[in-house]
Protein backbone atom coordinates (compact mmCIF):
# COMPACT_ATOMS: atom_id res chain seq x y z
CA UNK A 1 0.00 0.00 0.00
CA UNK A 2 1.29 3.62 -0.81
CA UNK A 3 0.91 6.19 1.06
CA UNK A 4 2.22 9.63 1.84
CA UNK A 5 4.08 10.53 5.17
CA UNK A 6 4.88 13.94 6.40
CA UNK A 7 8.33 14.77 5.71
CA UNK A 8 10.91 14.36 8.86
CA UNK A 9 12.20 17.61 10.24
CA UNK A 10 14.00 18.64 13.44
CA UNK A 11 12.91 21.22 15.29
CA UNK A 12 12.69 22.54 19.10
CA UNK A 13 14.79 20.36 21.27
CA UNK A 14 15.87 17.67 18.82
CA UNK A 15 17.44 20.90 16.71
CA UNK A 16 18.77 22.20 19.39
CA UNK A 17 20.59 18.32 20.54
CA UNK A 18 21.82 17.77 16.91
CA UNK A 19 22.95 21.13 16.66
CA UNK A 20 25.18 20.88 20.12
CA UNK A 21 27.09 18.07 19.14
CA UNK A 22 28.61 20.01 16.04
CA UNK A 23 29.19 22.91 17.87
CA UNK A 24 31.22 20.76 20.40
CA UNK A 25 33.01 18.78 18.32
CA UNK A 26 34.17 22.15 16.39
CA UNK A 27 35.06 23.70 18.73
CA UNK A 28 37.45 22.03 20.23
CA UNK A 29 38.35 20.98 16.52
CA UNK A 30 38.82 24.28 15.87
CA UNK A 31 41.33 24.97 18.84
CA UNK A 32 43.71 22.05 17.75
CA UNK A 33 43.35 23.64 14.01
CA UNK A 34 44.04 27.24 14.77
CA UNK A 35 46.44 27.07 17.88
CA UNK A 36 48.20 23.98 17.55
CA UNK A 37 50.48 24.87 14.71
CA UNK A 38 51.19 28.34 16.90
CA UNK A 39 51.72 26.51 20.12
CA UNK A 40 54.41 24.22 18.80
CA UNK A 41 56.28 26.36 16.67
CA UNK A 42 56.23 29.38 18.58
CA UNK A 43 56.45 27.27 22.32
CA UNK A 44 57.26 24.15 22.31
CA UNK A 45 59.77 25.26 19.47
CA UNK A 46 58.99 22.54 16.52
CA UNK A 47 60.00 23.95 13.35
CA UNK A 48 57.25 24.91 11.39
CA UNK A 49 57.54 22.61 8.38
CA UNK A 50 57.49 19.59 11.04
CA UNK A 51 54.49 21.05 12.64
CA UNK A 52 52.74 21.48 8.99
CA UNK A 53 53.40 18.02 7.92
CA UNK A 54 51.94 16.57 10.76
CA UNK A 55 48.94 18.76 10.52
CA UNK A 56 48.97 17.59 7.12
CA UNK A 57 48.89 14.17 7.58
CA UNK A 58 46.44 14.77 10.19
CA UNK A 59 44.19 16.50 7.42
CA UNK A 60 44.28 13.70 5.33
CA UNK A 61 43.85 11.48 7.15
CA UNK A 62 40.69 13.19 8.50
CA UNK A 63 39.60 13.20 4.47
CA UNK A 64 40.37 9.35 4.23
CA UNK A 65 38.77 8.31 7.56
CA UNK A 66 35.39 11.11 7.06
CA UNK A 67 34.80 9.30 3.14
CA UNK A 68 35.27 5.38 4.82
CA UNK A 69 33.37 6.27 7.85
CA UNK A 70 30.42 7.73 5.78
CA UNK A 71 30.51 4.90 3.26
CA UNK A 72 30.26 2.21 6.22
CA UNK A 73 27.61 4.30 8.13
CA UNK A 74 25.61 4.31 4.53
CA UNK A 75 25.81 0.26 4.61
CA UNK A 76 25.05 -0.49 8.03
CA UNK A 77 21.88 -2.58 9.28
CA UNK A 78 19.95 -0.20 11.29
CA UNK A 79 20.33 -2.23 14.59
CA UNK A 80 18.87 -1.02 18.35
CA UNK A 81 20.66 2.41 18.08
CA UNK A 82 20.25 2.99 14.42
CA UNK A 83 22.52 3.32 11.67
CA UNK A 84 24.56 6.13 11.99
CA UNK A 85 24.34 7.37 15.69
CA UNK A 86 26.16 4.01 16.80
CA UNK A 87 29.06 5.91 14.95
CA UNK A 88 29.38 8.65 17.01
CA UNK A 89 29.90 6.77 20.29
CA UNK A 90 32.39 4.48 18.90
CA UNK A 91 35.85 7.05 18.64
CA UNK A 92 34.64 9.42 21.29
CA UNK A 93 36.88 8.07 24.09
CA UNK A 94 40.15 8.11 22.04
CA UNK A 95 39.01 11.32 20.72
CA UNK A 96 38.55 13.46 24.42
CA UNK A 97 41.57 11.51 25.78
CA UNK A 98 44.08 12.77 22.47
CA UNK A 99 42.12 15.81 23.04
CA UNK A 100 43.75 16.70 26.05
CA UNK A 101 47.43 15.01 25.17
CA UNK A 102 48.15 17.43 22.30
CA UNK A 103 48.53 20.37 24.71
CA UNK A 104 50.97 18.17 27.06
CA UNK A 105 54.11 17.03 25.03
CA UNK A 106 56.68 14.91 27.11
CA UNK A 107 59.41 16.11 25.28
CA UNK A 108 59.84 20.25 24.28
CA UNK A 109 62.58 20.68 21.06
CA UNK A 110 65.83 21.77 22.46
CA UNK A 111 66.63 25.60 21.80
CA UNK A 112 69.28 24.62 19.36
CA UNK A 113 67.45 21.92 17.88
CA UNK A 114 63.70 23.04 16.28
CA UNK A 115 64.11 19.23 14.20
CA UNK A 116 63.31 17.18 17.48
CA UNK A 117 62.52 13.97 16.29
CA UNK A 118 60.74 12.12 19.54
CA UNK A 119 58.25 16.36 19.67
CA UNK A 120 57.26 15.73 16.37
CA UNK A 121 56.28 12.59 16.56
CA UNK A 122 54.49 12.87 19.42
CA UNK A 123 52.36 15.67 17.50
CA UNK A 124 51.96 13.34 15.05
CA UNK A 125 50.16 10.42 16.38
CA UNK A 126 48.40 12.61 19.08
CA UNK A 127 46.62 14.74 16.04
CA UNK A 128 46.57 11.41 13.77
CA UNK A 129 44.51 9.50 16.61
CA UNK A 130 42.56 12.25 17.48
CA UNK A 131 41.48 13.05 13.86
CA UNK A 132 40.38 9.16 13.33
CA UNK A 133 38.47 8.44 16.32
CA UNK A 134 37.15 11.90 15.46
CA UNK A 135 36.02 11.17 11.43
CA UNK A 136 33.98 8.59 13.24
CA UNK A 137 31.69 10.58 15.15
CA UNK A 138 31.42 13.79 12.83
CA UNK A 139 31.21 11.59 9.36
CA UNK A 140 27.63 9.92 11.25
CA UNK A 141 26.68 13.66 12.35
CA UNK A 142 26.98 15.52 9.55
CA UNK A 143 25.91 12.27 7.14
CA UNK A 144 22.42 11.48 8.86
CA UNK A 145 21.36 15.47 8.11
CA UNK A 146 19.23 14.92 4.88
CA UNK A 147 17.48 11.83 6.42
CA UNK A 148 16.98 13.87 9.21
CA UNK A 149 15.65 16.82 7.91
CA UNK A 150 13.72 16.57 4.52
CA UNK A 151 12.28 19.87 3.32
CA UNK A 152 14.47 22.88 2.31
CA UNK A 153 13.15 25.03 4.45
CA UNK A 154 14.11 22.79 7.54
CA UNK A 155 17.29 22.47 6.39
CA UNK A 156 17.99 26.17 5.80
CA UNK A 157 17.33 26.39 9.69
CA UNK A 158 19.54 23.62 10.67
CA UNK A 159 21.84 25.74 8.53
CA UNK A 160 21.72 28.82 10.33
CA UNK A 161 21.94 27.36 13.41
CA UNK A 162 24.81 25.39 12.36
CA UNK A 163 26.13 28.41 11.18
CA UNK A 164 25.68 30.61 14.47
CA UNK A 165 27.38 27.40 16.69
CA UNK A 166 30.11 27.65 14.05
CA UNK A 167 30.81 31.51 14.74
CA UNK A 168 30.26 31.26 18.09
CA UNK A 169 33.12 28.27 18.59
CA UNK A 170 35.82 29.97 16.15
CA UNK A 171 35.07 32.95 18.60
CA UNK A 172 35.89 30.68 21.95
CA UNK A 173 38.73 28.82 20.18
CA UNK A 174 40.63 31.42 19.65
CA UNK A 175 39.16 34.11 22.80
CA UNK A 176 40.99 31.89 25.67
CA UNK A 177 44.06 31.49 23.48
CA UNK A 178 44.41 35.40 23.09
CA UNK A 179 43.18 36.57 26.57
CA UNK A 180 46.54 33.94 27.51
CA UNK A 181 48.31 35.98 24.50
CA UNK A 182 47.06 39.13 26.10
CA UNK A 183 48.50 38.89 29.76
CA UNK A 184 52.14 38.06 28.34
CA UNK A 185 54.87 40.94 29.21
CA UNK A 186 56.40 39.44 25.92
CA UNK A 187 54.36 38.11 23.23
CA UNK A 188 56.63 38.56 20.63
CA UNK A 189 58.92 35.67 22.35
CA UNK A 190 57.36 32.54 23.64
CA UNK A 191 59.27 29.88 23.74
CA UNK A 192 59.13 26.72 26.49
CA UNK A 193 62.22 28.25 28.23
CA UNK A 194 61.26 32.12 28.45
CA UNK A 195 58.71 33.46 30.95
CA UNK A 196 55.91 33.92 28.50
CA UNK A 197 56.43 30.81 27.31
CA UNK A 198 55.93 29.06 30.52
CA UNK A 199 52.77 30.68 31.00
CA UNK A 200 51.14 29.08 27.42
CA UNK A 201 52.05 25.86 29.10
CA UNK A 202 50.62 25.96 32.36
CA UNK A 203 47.27 27.47 30.56
CA UNK A 204 46.46 25.82 27.69
CA UNK A 205 46.81 21.65 28.87
CA UNK A 206 43.73 23.79 31.27
CA UNK A 207 41.63 25.21 27.87
CA UNK A 208 42.14 21.55 26.16
CA UNK A 209 40.70 19.35 29.12
CA UNK A 210 37.65 22.01 28.94
CA UNK A 211 37.02 22.08 25.32
CA UNK A 212 37.50 18.42 25.55
CA UNK A 213 34.91 17.59 28.55
CA UNK A 214 32.61 20.28 27.07
CA UNK A 215 32.62 18.53 23.44
CA UNK A 216 32.10 14.86 25.01
CA UNK A 217 29.05 15.73 26.81
CA UNK A 218 27.44 17.93 23.92
CA UNK A 219 28.31 14.96 22.06
CA UNK A 220 26.57 12.50 24.14
CA UNK A 221 23.38 14.60 23.91
CA UNK A 222 22.93 14.79 20.45
CA UNK A 223 23.07 10.80 20.41
CA UNK A 224 20.28 11.06 22.31
CA UNK A 225 18.42 13.81 20.67
CA UNK A 226 18.49 11.66 17.33
CA UNK A 227 15.50 9.32 16.35
CA UNK A 228 16.76 6.64 13.81
CA UNK A 229 13.76 5.07 14.02
CA UNK A 230 12.45 5.47 10.67
CA UNK A 231 14.56 3.14 9.50
CA UNK A 232 12.34 0.29 11.26
CA UNK A 233 9.47 1.51 9.08
CA UNK A 234 10.97 3.08 5.77
CA UNK A 235 12.98 0.40 4.24
CA UNK A 236 12.26 -3.72 4.68
CA UNK A 237 15.63 -4.53 2.14
CA UNK A 238 18.35 -6.71 3.28
CA UNK A 239 21.13 -5.15 3.69
CA UNK A 240 24.25 -6.88 2.83
CA UNK A 241 27.82 -6.42 3.70
CA UNK A 242 30.00 -5.00 1.27
CA UNK A 243 33.91 -6.17 -0.06
CA UNK A 244 36.87 -4.10 0.63
CA UNK A 245 36.43 -3.10 -3.60
CA UNK A 246 32.69 -2.51 -3.87
CA UNK A 247 33.72 -0.01 -0.55
CA UNK A 248 35.70 1.80 -2.72
CA UNK A 249 33.76 2.04 -5.87
CA UNK A 250 31.12 3.23 -3.54
CA UNK A 251 33.27 5.82 -2.06
CA UNK A 252 34.29 7.09 -5.95
CA UNK A 253 30.43 7.45 -6.76
CA UNK A 254 30.05 11.25 -6.12
CA UNK A 255 33.79 12.00 -7.85
CA UNK A 256 30.80 10.99 -11.30
CA UNK A 257 28.56 13.71 -10.12
CA UNK A 258 29.23 16.66 -12.62
CA UNK A 259 27.40 19.23 -10.25
CA UNK A 260 29.15 17.98 -6.79
CA UNK A 261 32.73 18.46 -8.53
CA UNK A 262 31.93 21.94 -9.22
CA UNK A 263 30.83 22.25 -5.93
CA UNK A 264 34.18 20.32 -4.69
CA UNK A 265 35.80 23.31 -6.62
CA UNK A 266 34.08 25.80 -4.45
CA UNK A 267 34.58 23.83 -0.97
CA UNK A 268 38.57 23.31 -1.84
CA UNK A 269 39.54 26.87 -2.83
CA UNK A 270 37.43 28.17 0.10
CA UNK A 271 39.43 25.93 2.18
CA UNK A 272 42.62 27.08 1.51
CA UNK A 273 41.52 30.63 1.71
CA UNK A 274 40.11 30.11 5.11
CA UNK A 275 42.61 28.12 6.36
CA UNK A 276 45.56 30.76 5.83
CA UNK A 277 43.61 33.05 8.19
CA UNK A 278 43.44 30.66 10.19
CA UNK A 279 47.39 29.90 10.81
CA UNK A 280 48.22 33.69 9.73
CA UNK A 281 46.27 35.21 12.64
CA UNK A 282 47.74 35.16 15.83
CA UNK A 283 51.50 35.89 13.91
CA UNK A 284 50.09 38.75 12.09
CA UNK A 285 48.61 40.55 15.10
CA UNK A 286 52.03 39.72 16.93
CA UNK A 287 54.44 40.57 14.03
CA UNK A 288 53.01 42.81 11.59
CA UNK A 289 50.16 45.15 13.94
CA UNK A 290 52.70 44.15 16.57
CA UNK A 291 50.01 43.74 19.32
CA UNK A 292 50.65 43.87 23.25
CA UNK A 293 48.04 43.54 26.17
CA UNK A 294 45.02 44.73 25.96
CA UNK A 295 45.42 45.59 22.32
CA UNK A 296 44.80 41.88 21.82
CA UNK A 297 41.05 42.37 22.81
CA UNK A 298 40.53 44.26 19.55
CA UNK A 299 40.61 41.10 17.47
CA UNK A 300 38.11 39.67 20.36
CA UNK A 301 35.53 42.43 19.29
CA UNK A 302 36.26 42.74 15.45
CA UNK A 303 35.90 38.96 15.14
CA UNK A 304 32.57 38.78 17.28
CA UNK A 305 31.25 41.47 16.04
CA UNK A 306 31.89 40.69 12.25
CA UNK A 307 31.18 37.12 12.49
CA UNK A 308 27.04 38.16 14.30
CA UNK A 309 26.58 41.08 12.17
CA UNK A 310 27.68 39.35 9.00
CA UNK A 311 25.30 35.98 9.33
CA UNK A 312 22.60 38.15 9.85
CA UNK A 313 23.11 40.24 7.03
CA UNK A 314 23.53 37.60 4.57
CA UNK A 315 20.47 35.45 6.01
CA UNK A 316 18.98 38.51 5.17
CA UNK A 317 20.00 38.71 1.46
CA UNK A 318 19.48 35.15 1.35
CA UNK A 319 15.67 35.15 1.97
CA UNK A 320 15.44 37.39 -1.57
CA UNK A 321 18.23 36.57 -3.76
CA UNK A 322 18.38 32.49 -2.99
CA UNK A 323 21.33 30.68 -2.31
CA UNK A 324 23.76 30.86 -5.53
CA UNK A 325 23.41 34.11 -6.09
CA UNK A 326 24.01 34.81 -2.21
CA UNK A 327 27.11 32.66 -2.19
CA UNK A 328 28.70 34.15 -4.74
CA UNK A 329 28.26 37.92 -4.04
CA UNK A 330 29.91 36.88 -0.22
CA UNK A 331 32.85 35.46 -2.03
CA UNK A 332 32.94 38.08 -4.04
CA UNK A 333 33.13 40.61 -0.43
CA UNK A 334 35.64 38.06 1.07
CA UNK A 335 38.02 38.31 -2.32
CA UNK A 336 37.76 41.68 -2.93
CA UNK A 337 38.84 42.98 0.88
CA UNK A 338 41.46 40.11 1.09
CA UNK A 339 43.54 41.93 -2.05
CA UNK A 340 43.56 45.09 0.64
CA UNK A 341 45.81 43.72 3.09
CA UNK A 342 48.51 44.33 0.91
CA UNK A 343 47.94 47.93 2.34
CA UNK A 344 49.22 46.79 5.41
CA UNK A 345 52.97 46.92 3.78
CA UNK A 346 52.83 50.93 3.95
CA UNK A 347 54.82 51.66 6.89
CA UNK A 348 53.69 54.91 7.13
CA UNK A 349 50.07 54.29 8.35
CA UNK A 350 49.06 55.60 11.23
CA UNK A 351 47.87 53.25 14.45
CA UNK A 352 44.49 54.24 14.04
CA UNK A 353 44.47 53.81 10.04
CA UNK A 354 45.96 50.40 10.62
CA UNK A 355 42.80 49.49 12.53
CA UNK A 356 40.09 51.16 10.76
CA UNK A 357 41.73 48.90 7.66
CA UNK A 358 41.83 45.82 9.88
CA UNK A 359 38.54 46.21 10.46
CA UNK A 360 37.24 46.46 6.91
CA UNK A 361 39.80 43.31 5.98
CA UNK A 362 40.06 40.98 8.63
CA UNK A 363 36.54 41.69 10.04
CA UNK A 364 34.89 41.34 6.36
CA UNK A 365 37.08 38.22 5.54
CA UNK A 366 36.28 36.54 9.02
CA UNK A 367 32.10 37.21 8.82
CA UNK A 368 32.07 35.86 4.98
CA UNK A 369 34.11 33.05 5.79
CA UNK A 370 31.52 31.80 8.50
CA UNK A 371 28.85 33.06 6.66
CA UNK A 372 28.99 30.09 3.99
CA UNK A 373 28.19 27.70 6.42
CA UNK A 374 24.32 29.31 5.21
CA UNK A 375 24.75 27.96 2.05
CA UNK A 376 27.02 24.76 1.82
CA UNK A 377 24.95 22.45 3.83
CA UNK A 378 21.97 23.15 2.08
CA UNK A 379 23.64 23.49 -1.35
CA UNK A 380 25.11 19.77 -0.67
CA UNK A 381 22.32 18.64 0.74
CA UNK A 382 20.04 19.71 -2.41
CA UNK A 383 22.79 18.42 -5.03
CA UNK A 384 22.59 15.24 -2.74
CA UNK A 385 18.55 15.33 -3.27
CA UNK A 386 19.19 15.14 -7.15
CA UNK A 387 21.52 12.53 -7.60
CA UNK A 388 19.63 10.27 -5.66
CA UNK A 389 16.35 11.49 -8.18
CA UNK A 390 18.78 10.54 -11.21
CA UNK A 391 19.34 7.53 -9.94
CA UNK A 392 15.59 6.33 -9.32
CA UNK A 393 16.67 2.87 -8.45
CA UNK A 394 14.61 3.42 -5.09
CA UNK A 395 12.49 5.36 -2.94
CA UNK A 396 14.14 9.28 -2.64
CA UNK A 397 14.12 8.10 1.10
CA UNK A 398 16.38 5.19 0.39
CA UNK A 399 18.48 6.87 -1.60
CA UNK A 400 19.19 9.76 0.20
CA UNK A 401 20.35 7.13 2.74
CA UNK A 402 22.39 5.59 0.53
CA UNK A 403 24.72 8.52 -0.82
CA UNK A 404 24.54 10.66 1.93
CA UNK A 405 27.43 9.08 3.61
CA UNK A 406 29.76 9.08 0.33
CA UNK A 407 28.56 12.69 -0.45
CA UNK A 408 29.60 14.23 2.69
CA UNK A 409 32.75 11.78 2.93
CA UNK A 410 33.98 13.55 -0.28
CA UNK A 411 33.02 16.98 0.68
CA UNK A 412 34.82 16.47 3.94
CA UNK A 413 37.78 15.05 2.05
CA UNK A 414 38.10 17.78 -0.49
CA UNK A 415 38.06 20.33 2.47
CA UNK A 416 40.83 18.61 4.31
CA UNK A 417 42.72 18.21 1.15
CA UNK A 418 42.59 22.41 0.72
CA UNK A 419 43.37 22.71 4.15
CA UNK A 420 46.17 20.31 3.99
CA UNK A 421 48.09 21.92 0.98
CA UNK A 422 47.59 25.11 3.07
CA UNK A 423 49.19 24.33 5.48
CA UNK A 424 52.14 22.91 3.69
CA UNK A 425 52.45 25.82 2.14
CA UNK A 426 52.73 28.17 5.17
CA UNK A 427 55.06 25.58 6.78
CA UNK A 428 57.69 26.32 4.00
CA UNK A 429 56.97 29.92 3.87
CA UNK A 430 57.10 30.33 7.81
CA UNK A 431 60.29 28.11 8.20
CA UNK A 432 63.36 29.22 9.97
CA UNK A 433 63.56 32.86 9.84
CA UNK A 434 60.39 33.94 7.75
CA UNK A 435 58.25 32.51 10.94
CA UNK A 436 58.22 35.91 12.00
CA UNK A 437 58.56 38.32 9.07
CA UNK A 438 55.85 41.08 8.57
CA UNK A 439 56.16 41.58 5.25
CA UNK A 440 55.78 37.35 4.02
CA UNK A 441 53.33 36.90 6.66
CA UNK A 442 51.05 39.83 4.93
CA UNK A 443 51.66 39.00 1.50
CA UNK A 444 50.45 35.62 2.54
CA UNK A 445 47.32 36.33 3.97
CA UNK A 446 46.24 38.65 1.07
CA UNK A 447 46.47 35.68 -1.38
CA UNK A 448 43.25 34.33 0.37
CA UNK A 449 41.92 37.02 -2.54
CA UNK A 450 43.19 34.38 -5.16
CA UNK A 451 41.65 31.12 -4.00
CA UNK A 452 38.26 33.10 -3.17
CA UNK A 453 38.10 34.27 -6.97
CA UNK A 454 38.84 30.89 -8.11
CA UNK A 455 36.26 29.66 -5.96
CA UNK A 456 33.52 31.84 -7.42
CA UNK A 457 34.33 30.58 -10.92
CA UNK A 458 33.56 27.23 -10.20
CA UNK A 459 30.24 28.22 -7.99
CA UNK A 460 29.39 30.34 -11.16
CA UNK A 461 28.96 26.94 -12.73
CA UNK A 462 26.57 25.47 -10.68
CA UNK A 463 22.79 25.34 -11.58
CA UNK A 464 20.31 23.51 -9.51
CA UNK A 465 16.90 22.32 -10.27
CA UNK A 466 13.86 23.93 -9.20
CA UNK A 467 13.43 23.25 -5.52
CA UNK A 468 10.10 21.32 -4.88
CA UNK A 469 7.23 22.82 -3.18
CA UNK A 470 5.25 19.44 -2.86
CA UNK A 471 5.89 17.25 0.21
CA UNK A 472 8.59 14.19 -0.31
CA UNK A 473 6.41 10.98 -0.86
CA UNK A 474 7.36 7.57 0.47
CA UNK A 475 6.13 3.90 -0.44
CA UNK A 476 5.58 1.76 2.26
CA UNK A 477 4.79 -1.84 2.16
Amino acid sequence: MSQTIEPRELHGFRLFGYSIGQFGYFLTRLLISVFAFQYYVYTVNLDAILASIGISINLILNAIALIVFGVIADNKKPGRFGKRRPFMLYGLPIWVISAILIWIPPWYCPKNNSFYWPTALYFWIMLSLNVISGSSIISAHISMMPEQSQTYKNREKIAAWRAIFMITASILALLLPLMIQSILEDPENVKWWEPSGKIILFYMPIIGVGFASFGLISLILTFFSVDESFHKTSTKENFKKLTLLETFRQMAVPTKDKKYRKFMGVSFFNAMASRILGLLVIPFLAFVLRFKGPEFFIYIVVSISSKYAHFFLWKKILKKHGILKTYAMCLISAAAVSFLELFFLVEVLSFEIEIVLFIITIGTVLGTMYAVNLFTTPLASALIYEAAENRSEDTIDKEVSNISGSYFGLQSFILALGQSCTTIMIGFILSGPNEQNPIIITITLASMGIFYSISLLFLRQIKLKEVPQKILKSDII
